[in-house]
């Protein structure tokens, strides 16, 4: 039963890889297909990091999925008044910095509750959205080479995978080996405590939500960049997998702490049941069930190990 308690998500994931392989041995478990799982998580996987620095703190950011939108649609209206690929990523995350910012001076100087504050801001963002887009969806404009972000290939890897192991391996070292990521569990688990032993409370949580709707933001350009076009709804399907990802992650390495390697776990959960119902040729009407209750089952997993210590 520790075995159970200290790794059932990841034995829940391996008992999902293995009945999909035994179900679908050629399709499924084929290298090629590995290799699509991997880009299929890889926009969610950076999306749930993002939701889970805001985690970390005990808060959530239900603007996410709205920033994800905002950011495809802002490129695509950039790139269509002729300008470079680097001043529109950069003015691209730059506004989604912005807006994060704002939503976490709401929660942090106002005390504003997150899920309020995020899910209203996050309505003025989709609303600024369709206002630039017209409520149409943006194709015209967009380089080759931006689209080379989302849908190219590095010896063989696709670049998605590439950025999601970069952010990974970038927010792990944030939350697990700085003075940063300290600060941040500690304001999670007990916010008067630390701002009576002195740790900048307010700054950390702004930067937190800062970094989440940075990561949002690059979600969207990325999808963008692999459908060569944006829609003002394109990020609409991000917010309650993202969470479902970073809660599947909190069951997985550590007792019901947010941690990026959790997440990258939930979003292969999430990915892998999409992947292998897709294969198998569950109508999409049957996929978020089976995905819902698969999901589920996998926590039971968990906490079957735990109950049982």
């Amino acid at each position: 039963m520790i075995l159970l308690r200290r790794y059932g998500t990841l034995l829940a994931l391996a008992l999902i890889v293995l009945v999909f392989t035994i179900a679908s041995p050629n399709a499924f478990g084929s290298m090629s297909n590995l290799v699509n799982i991997t880009q299929q998580m890889a926009l969610l996987a950076i999306v749930a990091i993002g939701a889970t620095l805001v985690m970390v703190l005990g808060e959530f950011d239900l603007s996410v999925s709205a920033v994800v939108s905002w950011a495809g649609i802002a490129a695509a209206a950039l790139f269509a008044a002729g300008i470079a690929v680097p001043v529109v990523m950069i003015v691209v995350l730059v506004s989604a910095v912005a807006m994060g910012s704002v939503s976490g001076f709401l929660v942090a100087r106002y005390k504003v509750p997150s899920f309020i504050a995020t899910l209203a801001f996050g309505t003025v963002i989709g609303g600024l959205t369709f206002w630039v887009s017209n409520g149409a969806t943006m194709f015209s404009g967009i380089p080759a080479g931006f689209r080379d972000l989302g849908r190219g290939t590095l010896a063989g890897v696709p670049v998605p995978t590439l950025w999601l192991i970069g952010v990974a391996v970038v927010f792990w070292l944030l939350l697990d080996q700085t003075e940063f990521g300290r600060r941040l569990y500690a304001i999670g688990g007990n916010r008067e405590a630390a701002r009576l032993v002195g740790l900048p409370v307010r700054r950390d949580m702004i930067v937190a939500f800062a970094l989440c709707a940075a990561l949002a933001g690059l979600a969207g350009l990325l999808l963008t960049a692999r459908l060569g076009s944006a829609h003002p709804t394109g990020g609409g399907g991000y917010l309650l997998q993202a969470y479902a990802a970073v809660f599947l992650g909190m069951t997985a390495f550590r007792e019901g702490e947010p941690s990026i390697p959790g997440t990258l776990v939930g979003a292969a959960i999430i990915a892998v049941v999409s992947n292998g119902l897709t294969i198998l040729g569950v109508p999409s009407f049957l996929q978020d069930l089976l995905t819902g209750a698969i999901i589920l089952a996998a926590v039971l997993v968990r906490n079957f190990g735990r109950d049982s210590d």
